[in-house]
């Protein structure tokens, strides 16, 4: 096994254990405090789609479903490329969990206590975990050149994660009527300092 796959492994153990946390906190607050959850195919769908990639990144880091070996060294610096993108978007998506604390939920709902995060990484855009998501598994992609999560990242968990991050919108819009509406002005969809 290279170096880049190790050092992408570890850093999948090391973030998947930040992450634990979170993850079982969200669990426990979406059966036990949920006020409103609004029915739809992005509850699950992108949810396990990522889970999907994160096991074709597990079996593509043992060189499964990647380029012939003789690309990697052809495709060298772009394999840093993903791995940096991978490392610095899987902590940033660590940071993102930590930051909606008790307001984090796996699912898109709206809880009994329910806050409108507007600061840190949140004061500049509204979605940076499904951003940081996806960008940590296109840079997996490249990393590994592996020619399934790539386009599988691209051609279907970007646009769910677009289309949930909508409905997400739509609900705390509801729920936080004018303070989303001015939090919207003063922030961005999922790309800083666009749009």
């Amino acid at each position: 096994m290279d170096p880049i796959n190790i050092i992408l492994l570890i850093n999948l153990v090391v973030t998947m254990s930040a992450n634990a946390s979170a993850a079982k906190k969200g669990v426990r607050i979406s059966v036990l405090k949920v006020t409103e959850r609004p029915e739809s195919f992005l509850q699950k769908l992108p949810p396990n789609i990522s889970a999907l990639i994160l096991i074709l990144t597990i079996v593509s880091a043992f060189n499964a479903f990647v380029l012939p070996e003789s690309f990697k060294e052809q495709f060298a610096i772009w394999r840093y490329i993903g791995l940096a993108l991978y490392i610095i978007f899987s902590w940033i998506q660590v940071i993102s969990f930590k930051e909606l604390g008790d307001s984090y939920a796996q699912d898109v709902v709206i809880l009994k206590e329910h806050k409108l995060v507007s600061s840190g990484i949140y004061k500049y855009i509204r979605h940076p975990q499904y951003l940081s998501q996806f960008l940590s598994d296109f840079g997996a992609g490249i990393a590994l050149l592996s020619y399934i999560i790539i386009p599988l990242v691209i051609l279907i968990e970007l646009p769910l994660f677009i289309m949930r991050a909508f409905l997400e919108e739509k609900i705390l819009l509801k729920h936080f009527k004018e303070n989303f509406s001015e939090y919207k002005k003063k922030s961005r969809f999922m790309i800083p300092f666009i749009g």
